[in-house]
């Protein structure tokens, strides 16, 4: 039986993947297929459920409080969403100012369904961030009017719900003439209410699992073996050569390019400073702040003056190499004068679309969208397009959060920290190989300038710490909103989480601090090659709600925790005498991890229903976290799964498990796309 469970349990996983590639596949033929809403589909989850009632009996669960409640939510999460599936009716209606209807198009093209009452849109608005033409939210106006004829004014908004005799209306679109509304409509009195039911026994649930005496945690941080372990791991990093000086150029004097830093102005949808658009500028097309000695303002003016002088400076990044030969261009850097034979736009010739199907095989399609897109910036500087001057009569922002964005902007934290804390980390690591019996004790015997070097090193996490701490805690307050609504941002969030874990942590475990310092130098690499210091732009009108920083927040310090499991299990495939004891600390860390995995797909799944109407749509990033989700919690079996009782085999597992991580927050961005793309 445990065999047939776990090939059940297997074909969902083999299940969803397939469908995560298949239903967003250019192909017709794949995107017709719906694999979510196959009966067979159904009856895996039908068969799991039942299992999982087998399993209640046969091991008698009711003797586990924390465990019986623990599974049994997730019975009764799969019972709401099968009340779901066939109770609830879903759809949208579109709303003309001055018109009001009592029917809404059902979903699919199904036809129509009445409402027990009627809409009138009195009035539809776009309300923007101040100063600026952004969206912050959509809103509409709305009568009711009740059988018993009774008129009731309300509005919906974004992240702003009506709920109304069980229906359910969500912002959703709006018209093109800018007028009209699309409202998203969502009937399930029965199925949201008793999945509900299930969130909140799954969340206390894992807490009695945590604080039980009588599981696993607790039996885990009481165990001797939780105080050893040692690797060595070699790493290296390339770090680009400094560029050479340029010719003296025309531009500003350095006093007047600094005087110009300060001017805000209307940049990305948002009233910034001139230096974030500088230098936004210059590290899109140069890929460093500064050029030949020169500030990212000076550089501004120069273009902005005389382009005749720098469009023959070689300073526009092409990384692609066989682009650059296709352009006759030696070393990394073409000038603008490259790019044209006279009038004639050589990129032109080769480039075959954004929507064409080589864009998303072929490197040099690729290579040629980027460069595009760096001259398409120098030509929106030079026709005056790429900012606007704030007008006279407009409010300004505050002198502080100008003066923190500057200061945000000149202070290359995340570069620094990446460095420094993989640094750090490499010597830490090698230090900690050196202990004999993996005490700090046997350390201190054995040498006592070793011992003193990996002290060094812990009293440096407290300061890579509060310096992140405070860049973050910068950024927060020039955005205006949690920083949490991009790859860098949630990176950076993830560093941090990392640090404040170590940092907790070392004193009991000593690898804590090779730990943190590699965990959180690898996080800010791939936020500084991913985006190098994006700009910090307005939240898109979904993202601006409490359940963001909420839902990321905890999925975030799941992953973190997820990848110091993976570490474990790297360090004791390389130093097999610690295997054991880095195990039991696997599986300690395990427990949080998962749950607050766990956690935070479900708190996304309520935020997924207050904004457009449905707890969970298959979108691939839901899907993969799903995933996720559900191979660690293998690991948890390891009574009914004597394999992953070896030391070895468990950290192979571990290892192994790390990819759906890696798939689910950065293989679906850049893979599978979906809602969670903006992400």
């Amino acid at each position: 039986m445990k065999r047939f469970l776990l090939l059940i349990y297997t074909l969902l996983i083999v299940a969803m993947i397939t469908a995560t590639f298949l239903e967003h596949s250019h192909d017709a033929a794949y995107a017709a297929l719906k694999v979510y809403h196959a009966p067979w589909f159904m009856v895996l989850w039908a068969v799991l459920a039942l299992g999982m009632v087998w399993s209640f009996f046969k091991l008698r669960l009711w003797r586990r409080w924390a465990v019986c409640m623990l599974h049994g939510s997730f019975l009764i999460i799969l019972l709401g969403a099968l009340t779901t599936w066939f109770t609830s009716v879903k759809g949208f209606v579109y709303l003309k100012q001055g018109e009001a209807t009592q029917s809404f198009m059902l979903e699919g093209g199904r036809g129509t369904d009445n409402l027990p009452f009627s809409i009138r849109l009195d009035k539809f608005r776009i309300d923007c961030y101040p100063h600026t033409d952004t969206p912050a939210d959509y809103v509409s106006q709305l009568t009711l009017r009740m059988p018993n004829g009774q008129e009731r004014p309300v509005i919906v908004s974004m992240n702003r719900i009506l709920t109304l005799d069980g229906y359910r209306f969500y912002q959703s679109s709006y018209g093109d003439d800018g007028e009209s509304s699309i409202l998203t409509v969502n009937y399930d009195p029965l199925g949201t209410g008793l999945t509900y039911v299930g969130y909140i026994l799954l969340a206390l649930s894992m807490l009695m699992v945590l604080f039980d005496r009588r599981e696993e945690f607790r039996r885990l941080l009481r165990h001797p073996m939780l105080q050893r372990g040692a690797m060595i791991l070699v790493l290296a990093f390339m770090i680009s050569p400094v560029a050479k000086a340029s010719r003296q150029l025309p531009a500003f004097s350095r006093e007047k390019a600094d005087s110009l830093a300060r001017r805000p102005i209307e940049y990305n949808g948002r009233i910034a400073p001139f230096n974030t658009m500088a230098r936004d500028f210059l590290l899109k097309l140069y890929g460093r702040s500064s050029y030949g000695g020169l500030t990212p303002e000076q550089v501004v003016s120069g273009w902005m003056l005389r382009p005749d002088a720098w469009q023959s400076e070689p300073m526009i990044l092409i990384k692609s190499a066989e682009l650059r030969n296709l352009l006759h261009i030696d070393g990394r850097y073409a000038r603008l004068t490259d790019l044209f034979q006279g009038d004639e736009y050589i990129l032109q010739q080769y480039w075959h679309g954004a929507d064409s199907p080589q864009m998303a095989q072929n490197p040099l399609q690729k290579a040629i969208a980027e460069t595009d897109e760096k001259v398409g910036l120098i030509m929106m500087l030079q026709k005056g397009t790429l900012f606007e001057r704030v007008s006279p009569g407009t409010e300004p922002i505050s002198q502080s959060r100008i003066d923190a964005e500057l200061l945000y902007n000149r202070l290359p934290i995340t570069d620094v920290l990446f460095m420094l804390n993989l640094t750090l980390g490499l010597l830490s690591f090698v230090l900690f190989a050196l202990r004999p019996g993996g005490e700090v004790a046997s350390l201190q015997r054995k040498d006592k300038r070793l011992a003193l070097t990996f002290r060094i090193c812990e009293w440096l996490m407290p300061v890579s710490l509060c310096a992140l701490a405070f860049a973050y805690a910068l950024r927060w307050y020039v955005a205006g909103h949690v920083p949490m609504s991009n790859g860098f941002e949630t990176m950076q969030f993830m560093a941090l989480v990392v640090l404040i874990m170590a940092c907790l942590l070392r004193r009991r475990f000593a690898l804590m601090t090779p730990f943190g310092f590699l965990l959180s130098g690898f996080a800010l690499l791939v936020a500084h090659l991913g985006q190098s210091d994006p700009q910090i732009t307005n939240l898109m009108p979904v993202l601006s709600s409490p359940w963001l920083s909420l839902h990321v927040s905890v999925v975030m310090m799941g992953y973190s925790l997820l990848a110091f499991t993976m570490l474990n299990g790297v360090m004791a495939l390389v130093v097999r005498r610690q295997a054991e004891a880095l195990m039991y600390l696997s599986r300690l860390m395990l427990y949080p991890a998962v749950f607050m995995l766990g956690a935070g797909i479900f708190l996304g799944a309520v935020w997924a229903n207050q904004s457009w109407g449905t707890y969970w749509s298959w979108d691939p990033k839901e899907t993969w976290a799903l995933i996720t989700f559900m191979i660690y919690a293998v690991a948890f079996h390891v009574q009914s799964l004597p394999a992953l009782q070896k030391p070895r085999l468990f950290h192979i597992f571990m290892v192994a498990a790390f990819v759906t991580v890696l798939m689910t927050y950065f293989g679906v961005n850049f893979l599978l796309g979906g809602m969670h793309s903006y992400a």
